[in-house]
């Protein structure tokens, strides 16, 4: 065991060499491939902060209905991204994929021909369970087949690729904003058919997760896909040893199929781990697994890429189309940005991107409150408040897609142990989606209540209670393994246990002393 353990960490050097290898190129496309369908959900968000202008006037429907109609994808998606760990533990991370696609097609033309409120809010059903499934099972796929020295990299897709649906939907609205009403909308939702086909067709390609192939006993087709998706064949073989080992399959085992429990192959019990008897690196990692998404979105991002069009309104800017341009500068923001942070994460770490993009957003929600106070109760247009409103969404937009944005699903892809990933990672999903869906459905309400800069300051003080957490209890994971994460967790939980076993053993020795 010294020995293994020795080599071990030899090995694993070759993880972060001083003279980092080139990137792995079939990873990298597997990877692309597989984040590409986080475009769905991208492509929705855009496209429906600029059709329900068109909506409401076709339609005449309310401010609460619209509220309903932008937030409640989200609040669906929590059934696909519920059903999505233990549909990807039973059929694969791959075929999930595919399934998510079809589940979207499905709900986009259900939008595209939808003659009433109602029958627009069954495709928002539809494609909201497509977009749980795209947004649970794409990052898990890309940590569990990229190597560790490019694993942030590529776990950033997701990221990008939302982005680059939202500026697409911009562009979208923007586009058929000159056809006429009652065509417009509906061929701005409709047509997200087309990257939904062409995914679903391209998934195809793509090998399956090892670590799932071992889960399953298939430890030769894991072999193979290992040796192409890692750097060198020394780290595939470590890469394997490692698998083998958290899956509980022994070393010495050469065979290319092995018998596995249905416990194992399809993921029962680990609801039971997670949450009823949850060891201290376990619960430690769920807390982080699903406070990560929950500040993402309870910061308020998606009411400033959602309801740009109204904070521009609020601001002075009330020309349709002017709206519209601005927006898609606020999508070509969060795509550029989100770049930057793909290129960065590998080299600087999560913790520094996380607490700078949290500091960063902080301040600039902060201003943009400020601003839109001061406009609120001016009785003429202020024009400097009114740019550094438009520059502080941009501000706000760009600090997220820096860090926060593209790092929660970097950092709860690779924290879960391999038994415990689909389902842990499917949890924190549910509560990214959750979060967005309560935010966007109360947005409007909330700043008639307390005005549009009260809910940004609000929005700014949950971003200091994240700076916080992320301070508190991400630690860095950088350079590692998926299978050495769970070590750098637990060290608070543990302290509190032996603290009360010692005030226990201490309360039980003074009860034998008096006695």
């Amino acid at each position: 065991m010294a020995n293994r353990n020795l080599d071990k960490n030899v090995i694993s050097n070759q993880y972060v060499p001083l003279k980092r290898p080139k990137r792995n190129k079939y990873a990298f496309a597997c990877s692309i491939l597989a984040s590409m369908t986080s475009v769905l959900l991208g492509y929705d968000t855009g496209v429906m902060s600029g059709a329900v202008i068109y909506i409401k006037e076709d339609l005449k429907i309310t401010d609460v209905q619209i509220e309903i109609l932008v937030g409640t994808i989200n609040i669906y998606s929590l059934v696909g991204a519920a059903l999505a760990g233990r549909t990807s533990d039973w059929i694969g991370r791959r075929y999930t994929i595919v399934f998510a696609c079809i589940i979207f097609f499905v709900g986009a033309i259900l939008m595209g021909f939808a003659t009433n409120y109602w029958f627009l809010m069954l495709g928002r059903f539809v494609a909201g369970i497509g977009v749980g499934y795209a947004l649970m099972i794409a990052p898990v796929y890309t940590a569990e087949v990229a190597p560790a020295s490019c694993r942030g990299f590529c776990t950033s897709f997701p990221e990008v690729f939302i982005n680059g649906g939202v500026l697409l939907g911009y562009v979208s609205n923007y586009a058929f904003s000159m056809l006429p009403l009652k065509l417009g909308w509906r061929l701005m939702l409709g047509i997200g058919v087309i990257p939904s086909v062409l995914l679903g067709i391209g998934v195809l390609a793509m090998p399956e997760s090892p670590r799932w192939l071992v889960m399953q006993g298939r430890l030769g087709d894991a072999k193979r896909i290992l040796d192409k998706t890692s750097d060198t064949l020394e780290e595939s073989k470590m890469r394997l040893a490692d698998i083998k080992e958290a899956a509980g399959i022994s070393q010495d085992c050469q065979d290319d199929i092995v018998s596995v429990t249905r416990r194992s192959s399809h993921g029962e019990g680990v609801w039971k781990e997670l949450f009823l008897h949850p060891t201290p690196a376990v619960l430690h990692i769920l807390i982080a697994g699903i406070g990560v998404h929950f500040f993402q979105q309870a910061s308020g991002i998606d009411a400033v890429v959602m309801y740009s069009p109204r904070i521009y309104e609020k601001a002075g800017i009330t020309k349709y189309k002017d709206m519209l341009l601005a927006t898609i500068a606020v999508g070509c923001m969060k795509t550029f940005f989100t770049l930057v942070a793909t290129f960065l994460v590998d080299k600087i770490g999560r913790r520094i991107l996380l607490l700078s993009s949290c500091g960063g957003m902080t301040l600039s929600l902060l201003a943009l409150a400020t601003g839109l106070t001061i406009i609120d109760h001016s009785d003429h247009k202020i024009k400097w408040a009114i740019v550094l409103c438009v520059c502080m969404t941009y501000s706000s937009v760009a600090f997220f897609s820096i860090g926060m944005g593209p790092l929660a699903w970097v950092y709860s892809s690779e924290i879960f142990p391999l038994r415990l990933r689909a389902q842990g990672s499917s949890m924190g999903v549910a509560v990214n989606r959750a979060v967005s869906g309560v935010i966007l459905m109360t947005f409007i309400s909330l700043y008639k209540a307390i005005s549009i800069g009260g809910a940004f300051f609000l929005y700014a003080g949950v971003a200091i209670v994240a700076w916080i957490f992320f301070y508190t209890l991400l630690p860095e994971t950088q350079g590692r393994t998926l299978e050495e994460m769970e070590p750098l967790f637990g060290t608070f939980f543990r302290w509190r246990s032996t603290m009360k076993e010692l005030k226990r053993n201490k309360v039980e020795g003074d009860g034998s002393a008096q006695a």
